[in-house]
Formats: structure tokens, sequence, C-alpha cells
């Protein structure tokens, strides 16, 4: 039969980047501090499971929807950002160098997840170009293999159904980088990316 700590263990190592030896610490350090961290710590879980949700706009999670980012007056709706999950929506925001709106997809397009293009909400996404007088559309997908060919596929599908720029984040040599450690890739992207100085 399995022990509550065993259970606590176990849960807490489906938590992404932490495994057992980790999930193990974390537990008996939340045993330790029970009144000071664990007891406040589960309430907030559940509180957060009953609150928070995704936003009927742009699928980001807050406790509101429309979300803070959506229901901004100040922000520019005429600019959207796609992103492929929150997580890249908060990296963006964490930099403070975009005051547009977003369009969280979820993932990428992937024959072996068997993502299609109907999971991406890609028709929420026109209607909002079609909607807010949208001027463009800045796909943020990742570098990879199914990050670029969901680039292309939103490309040319805003392409058929609307007439909004579409722009794409560039890529090369990261600030700092010296052209010696680069991979064949990056280079190449930072060649085929380059502009006037």
């Amino acid at each position: 039969m399995t022990s509550q700590i065993d259970k606590l263990i176990y849960l807490l190592a489906k938590v992404p980047g932490v495994g057992p030896r980790s999930a193990r610490r974390a537990a008996l350090h939340l045993l330790n501090y029970r009144e000071q961290l664990m007891i406040p710590l589960a309430e907030e879980l559940k509180k957060s499971a009953l609150v928070i949700q995704k936003c009927q706009i742009c699928n980001n999670i807050d406790d509101q929807s429309p979300c803070l980012i959506c229901s901004n007056p100040k922000r520019d709706q005429k600019t959207i950002c796609v992103v492929e999950t929150i997580s890249d929506l908060w990296a963006i925001e964490r930099a403070g160098i975009f005051s547009g709106g977003y369009h969280v997809l979820g993932g990428t397009l992937s024959a072996t997840q068997g993502r299609s293009p109907e999971a991406l909400n890609l028709n929420i996404l026109v209607s909002r170009v079609k909607t807010d007088q949208v001027e463009e559309v800045i796909i943020a997908t990742n570098a990879t293999m199914d990050g670029q060919t969901t680039a292309f596929y939103i490309t040319e599908f805003l392409g058929d159904e609307t007439n909004v720029r579409t722009t794409r984040l560039a890529y090369g040599i990261p600030v700092g980088g010296e052209l010696d450690y680069l991979d064949d890739s990056t280079l190449e992207a930072a060649l085929f990316s380059r502009k006037d100085f």
C-alpha cells in the first residue's frame, strides 16, 4: 500500500523540471514547514484551480476573462503576436518590449503528436483580425521544425482569409554571441535575416 508521503512525492515529481529526487526534497521541506508553507500553498493551489481560467479572446490564463492584457485599453489591439504557449507570452511580457495583443496557439502543428490546424484556434484569430481591423500579425513561433511549419501554415491561412500584414521574428546571432560558436543553422538564419546598417 502506498503511503501518503509516497503520494505527495509522486505528485510533486509530475511538475515539469522536478524529478524524483527534487520531489523528495520538496516534500520534506513542505512537511517541515506545514503551518508556514504547506497549508498556505495547498489553499492557494485549490483557489487557483477554481479561479484561473482561459481568456476567451487570446487563450492566455488569468483570473478573469478577457484577461488583463486583452482588457487593457492602452494596448495596441491593431497588432497581434502569435505565440505557441503561455510561457512564450510571459517571456515577451517579461521583456517589456511589446504592447499589442496576443494569440496563444497552445502548441504547434505536429503529425507525430496528432495536433491538427483545428487545435490552433485559427478561426478565432481570423475573426479577431477582421473584427478589430488588425493591421499586423507577428508570428513568434519557435525556430523548431514544427514551429517553422506552423508559421508557414498560419501565414498561408491568414493570406487566404484576410489581407493582414504578417511578419516573423528575426533569427540569428544572439547579443554577445561569437560567430565561431554558432551552429550552421543559426549562422544561415542570421545571414538571410540581415538588414541595412
